[in-house]
């Protein structure tokens, strides 16, 4: 059985662009790129804090150490600078059964 698990998360990032000059994505500052263990173009799901928006898109790397957190395109109308998001990503992990435990008593 296959199941999408959390793989990583930008916490509270800050909008710092929205430009509908593109066909649509979210472009992330190289360096938190690689801190949250994204690749350009893995599909990502972004949680407007301010808004409750909720989309998914997929990543372009901005400048290492620009701080860029841009929806660009159709996102734009989902957020604007100065506003918090969690950037989310996801993977698929074959589950054997019985693999998974909890903390729950």
């Amino acid at each position: 059985m296959l199941r999408i698990l959390y793989k990583s998360k930008i916490h509270k990032a800050t909008i710092t662009q929205a430009r509908m000059d593109y066909e649509g994505s979210i472009g992330i500052d190289a360096e938190l790129m690689e801190s949250a263990e994204l690749l350009p173009n893995e599909k990502v799901q972004v949680l407007n804090l301010n808004t409750g928006a909720r989309f998914e898109t997929y990543v372009i790397k901005e400048s290492p150490g620009s701080g860029t957190i841009c929806l660009y395109g159709p996102a734009a109308h989902l957020g604007k600078a100065g506003e918090k998001v969690f950037i989310i990503s996801y993977c698929f992990i074959t589950q054997m059964k019985n693999t998974f435990r909890t903390n729950i008593s």
